[in-house]
């Protein structure tokens, strides 16, 4: 069964749209969702959510539409955007007591037993906390109600590199049963080259791909050489940018010649996002 199936969303402002985001995750894996800021992320998880209406699309979670069983499936989705705003002369239980009061499957043990692995204080007010501490609030509310599909935006930002690795370890723990399932979007593409197992890639409102982490990563090539050898492939070149050895551009795999002589490499799922990102520029 999808945990997941995202099916031609559309939605429209003023200066930014979604434009037929489809994608699916399976039970039991992580998903690395990737792109430039303002490239859609947030948009497409608050589609997922429920929390805007769109102009067309339909999600299905577990096989059920979010919008028909909103109720229900929130039940089993445990979602943490990064950061709390509301709230923040309340303390830590007093938040937790109302929180808890809306999940019938909310597990008190579970619950203290991440306060003890984040090292959060339940007696501090939520505007007393970093904005690495808030992550971790929103993640330790997030797994103690039994969900089975995490929804998560930017949930390793503003944390130290020790607590990101032992969050990714988390991640890594939960899904081992199979019958948990994780949407993680981030900008720090390190931490989905260590957890992830499919990665979906939105630039400019658009899937430009969804796939498993290895074949999306082998669908590239960085390739560089000198500015004669960019003559001859500068037109199937994503971006580029020139260099005092010559250039380095990307490329899509199946577009590169294996007879030339440029020096080919695989990117880094940083680097894909840095070309991406730079593919309307002009360069001089």
């Amino acid at each position: 069964m999808l945990a997941l199936d995202i099916r031609n969303l559309n939605k429209k402002y003023n200066n930014f749209q979604l434009k037929d985001v489809s994608f699916q995750l399976e039970k039991g894996y992580i998903m690395g969702f990737i792109g430039a800021n303002g490239a859609g992320k947030t948009t497409t998880i608050k589609s997922i959510m429920n929390m805007i209406q769109v102009d067309s699309g339909e999600v299905c979670i577990f096989g059920k539409n979010i919008v028909e069983h909103e109720i229900e499936l929130k039940q089993e989705i445990g979602c943490a955007f990064g950061d709390i705003d509301f709230y923040t002369r309340s303390k830590i239980k007093t938040l937790t007591n109302i929180t808890r009061k809306f999940y019938n499957n909310w597990n008190d043990e579970t619950y203290y037993k991440y306060l003890k692995v984040f090292k959060l204080d339940e007696h501090k007010k939520i505007a007393e906390l970093s904005t690495g501490m808030k992550v971790k609030y929103s993640l330790a509310l997030a797994l103690s109600h039994g969900a089975k599909l995490l929804v998560l935006d930017e949930p390793t930002s503003g944390l130290d590199p020790v607590s990101r690795d032992e969050l990714l370890d988390i991640f890594q723990e939960l899904i081992v049963g199979g019958e948990i399932s994780i949407l993680f979007s981030t900008h720090i593409t390190s931490d989905l080259e260590k957890c992830a197992d499919f990665i979906t890639f939105i630039d400019q409102g658009q899937i430009i791909a969804s796939s498993e982490k290895h074949d999306f990563m082998e669908s590239y090539r960085l390739i560089s050489g000198s500015e004669g050898q960019l003559r001859q492939v500068k037109e199937q070149l994503i971006s580029y940018k020139i260099n005092s050895f010559g250039f380095t551009g990307l490329i899509h795999t199946k577009d590169l010649d294996p007879s030339s002589n440029l020096k080919a490499t695989t990117p880094s799922l940083e680097e894909i996002m840095i070309y991406f990102a730079k593919k309307e520029d002009v360069y001089v």
